[in-house]
């Protein structure tokens, strides 16, 4: 369980590296990562809870940290 949950960790950090590298998002390297850690965070802990998600935690790091640097950034630009 907690390998899982630090290899999600460096996953969303990985995803949100790459995504500000690449010119998907513009927040800033730091705020992409806290948004991808802070998203699979969430997304890890439901899981936990529920069972909700994909069947790889590998999986659900990527789609979450993916998910949260869509919503969170956009729901607060004009």
């Amino acid at each position: 369980m907690f390998p899982v949950m630090i290899g999600t960790v460096v996953i969303a950090g990985i995803v949100g590296y790459v995504s500000e590298r690449t010119g998907f998002t513009r927040n800033g390297i730091a705020q992409s990562i806290i948004i991808c850690v802070g998203g699979a965070f969430l997304f890890y802990f439901v899981r936990l809870m529920f069972g909700f998600g994909f069947s790889s935690p590998g999986l659900n790091a990527i789609a979450a940290s993916i998910g949260a640097l869509i919503i969170v950034p956009t729901h607060w630009r004009r």
